[in-house]
């Protein structure tokens, strides 16, 4: 029995290589503000020493009480450390979409007409989604 070696097409191994970069660049800015925010550089919102008052809340009666923002509502307390460990969050958050876009030129080029038009459709609901325009479910 011989073993064939099966080799990875063009699209993965951009998509890997976008996700793999992503990956690490989302992680090192995790890993950032979180010292940002334990060091106290920046104000928190929610002030590290009042969080075990918080943590048992439900997440309604913790917005409520604080008058959190919901949806990207955290965007604009970015100043905040608490709020700028979010930007890493989006990050890796939107990072399928990224390695969609990557492929799609691929996709075109190849005339992978059917795949092409499944990337599109993909960034089309994952942008849609993170969106905030459709709102779903209990938050």
């Amino acid at each position: 029995m011989t073993s064939e070696k099966t080799k990875a097409s063009e699209e993965q191994m951009a998509y890997a290589k976008v996700l793999n970069f992503g990956m690490w660049l989302g992680l090192a800015v995790l890993v950032l503000t979180f010292f940002v925010y334990i060091s106290g550089v920046l104000p928190s919102y929610v002030p590290i020493d009042d969080l075990p008052k918080y943590w048992s809340m439900r997440v309604h009666d913790y917005n409520d009480k604080l008058h959190a923002p919901t949806g990207w509502g955290w965007a604009s307390l970015v100043g905040k450390g608490d709020y700028l460990n979010f930007v890493g969050i989006a990050m890796l958050s939107g990072l399928t979409i990224l390695c969609y876009l990557v492929i799609l030129p691929i996709l075109i080029r190849k005339k992978d007409t059917a795949y092409a038009v499944i990337a599109v459709m993909e960034v089309l609901v994952l942008s849609l989604a993170a969106s905030g325009l459709l709102k779903v479910g209990g938050h």
